[in-house]
């Protein structure tokens, strides 16, 4: 991790049921999932009775990661016959697994919920959610989803950041990062300067293919020297 959870002073030790998914939930990701397996069926029938939080970890096919975050179910979308369930959640809060519990037919672990520490230059971190935002309308822009990122909600600087790292062009790899990291100002700087260089990616890509499409004229794309002795400059 980027931060040790040990300097946050704000911890609590719960035991929470474990949904490990290949992918990455962040706070306030809203994450519809249909729950088929007897033993998540289980699980969520549970947590449905008692409004209780689970936990989902990022599994990589071969590890389960050690710092997740809670989900609430917000609403069942579908019941099945064969008691399969549609449901829709929403990332809460972020954890660390200190031990897991064996006892249920569904795994359960003792896990520390932590969050970001608090931030002084507020300054900073503004001009990073504002750049954030930006970069985020353009990738949206690009992209076609731009009714999904809530552009007319009002949020805070760890509000943006989380907003930011859920952005479709980042890999499970770099979301797990983005959701250990206890500074709010550390995310925003690390996916501002990332989402910068997905964009400018996604710009030449989109010129090659309409190179590619078009007439193969390579001077049409600027970042290319059609012309020249490739030893040219040595």
């Amino acid at each position: 991790m980027t931060s040790s959870l040990r300097d946050n002073p704000m911890q609590s030790r719960i035991t929470i049921p474990l949904f490990p998914l290949g992918l990455v939930l962040l706070p306030q990701m809203s994450l519809p999932l249909h729950i088929f397996e007897e033993r998540y069926r289980l699980m969520i029938g549970e947590c449905l009775e008692k409004n209780t939080e689970f936990g989902i970890v990022y599994f990589n096919g071969t590890d389960i990661q050690a710092i997740g975050c809670t989900a609430s179910i917000q609403s069942v979308l579908k019941r099945y016959g064969d008691g399969r369930v549609d449901i829709l959640t929403r990332g809460e809060n972020r954890f660390e697994i200190n031990e897991m519990v064996d006892h249920k037919p569904y795994l359960e672990a003792g896990v520390t919920l932590f969050d970001d520490k608090l931030e002084e230059n507020k300054a900073a971190c503004q001009e990073l959610a504002d750049n954030g935002m930006n970069l985020l309308k353009e990738f949206a822009g690009i992209s076609g989803v731009q009714g999904e990122y809530g552009f007319a909600e009002i949020m805070d600087f760890k509000s943006i950041s989380f907003l930011i790292a859920g952005c479709e062009g980042f890999s499970y790899e770099e979301k797990q990062k983005f959701l250990e990291m206890s500074s709010t100002y550390e995310r925003l700087e690390k996916c501002v300067g990332s989402l910068a260089k997905i964009i400018e990616r996604t710009k030449i890509t989109a010129e090659i293919q309409k190179i590619i499409g078009g007439n193969g004229n390579m001077k049409r794309f600027h970042g290319i020297q059609a012309e020249g002795n490739i030893n040219d400059g040595y």
